[in-house]
């Protein structure tokens, strides 16, 4: 009897062995793409640098997609690292933190003359062109007319390194015959925006910003009062050790874009005003005349 009731308990361990559910000992699994994925290498991470342009919710906003862009179209995957102001953004570049910068012209300039940073690409207007404007503003029911009226008024600028928020603003002021100690008061915010919100508050009377940003607050009760001469884009700015692969890689992902075709016009649709109209390659020529400008300071 205790033989029969042995076997008994075999014979059970054995079908509930054999009933036992295949999901706890899955398969190898040849479904198509599955383990080639997972024997992927991950790609490279490079962190691409851009300068205090604007608030730092709206710089990711608007500069997340094209990084996104980059990562699908090349074999790196890119991460976006903003400078807390200009000058950290141009050292990141230097220290190598970053391989990839937007820069402006100035900071461009500044960091070609301090470690050999190379321009490749720039961006493209609405109307095709490689250039933008600064633009001097002022409100709508201000009693300013002229630049000339600017006399004796108080006058905000964006940071002390940018292109169309500082440089150009002085620039055409001195034109005008102002320089700043004829002004009652001014004051250098970091972002455009703060100038414009400055100028809309009545804390200031005039102030001078990038063409992007006075069009998009134009409808908030901004008057344009004068546009400068047309500027170099901002330009995209390696390393000076940038590998020939990557800037090819960058360069190839970026040229392609043609805001003519309706696949890119989707696809570009919330990046930054700025990108979304195609690049060209650039080089150090380009930005010889705001070098010229940037040395001419001392005796303007």
């Amino acid at each position: 009897m205790l033989i029969k009731w042995l076997y008994f308990i075999l014979g059970m361990i054995f079908v509930l062995h054999g009933c036992r559910p295949a999901e706890e000992t899955p398969p190898l699994t040849d479904a198509p793409g599955v383990l080639t994925e997972m024997a992927q290498t991950p790609k490279p991470v490079v962190y691409f640098g851009v300068i205090s342009r604007y608030h730092p919710v709206v710089m990711y906003e608007e500069y997340l997609p094209i990084m996104h862009y980059l990562t699908a179209q090349t074999p790196y995957r890119f991460e976006l690292k903003l400078g807390k102001n200009y000058e950290e953004a141009v050292s990141d570049l230097e220290k190598g933190v970053t391989q990839i910068a937007s820069l402006g012209a100035v900071t461009y300039v500044e960091a070609h003359s301090r470690f050999g940073a190379l321009p490749i690409v720039r961006p493209l207007n609405e109307h095709g062109e490689p250039f933008y404007r600064s633009v001097i503003i002022v409100r709508n029911d201000s009693d300013i007319q002229r630049l000339t009226d600017l006399r004796g008024r108080s006058f905000a600028f964006a940071s002390l390194h940018s292109t169309s928020g500082n440089l150009f603003g002085r620039s055409v002021l001195a034109e005008a015959g102002i320089d700043l100690q004829n002004l009652d008061r001014y004051h250098n915010f970091q972002h455009h925006d703060q100038v414009v919100k400055a100028v809309l508050s009545g804390e200031f009377d005039a102030g001078s910003v990038k063409d992007v940003v006075a069009f998009k607050y134009q409808s908030k009760g901004l008057r344009l009062l004068h546009f400068s001469e047309p500027i170099p884009s901002v330009p995209f700015v390696v390393r000076p050790d940038a590998s020939n692969d990557f800037v090819k890689a960058v360069k190839n992902a970026l040229l392609q874009i043609d805001p003519s075709r309706s696949e890119y016009t989707a696809l570009t649709a919330n990046w930054n005003e700025e990108f979304k109209y195609g690049f060209i390659e650039t080089s150090v020529g380009d930005y010889e005349p705001i070098r010229k400008m940037l040395n001419a300071i001392p005796e303007r």
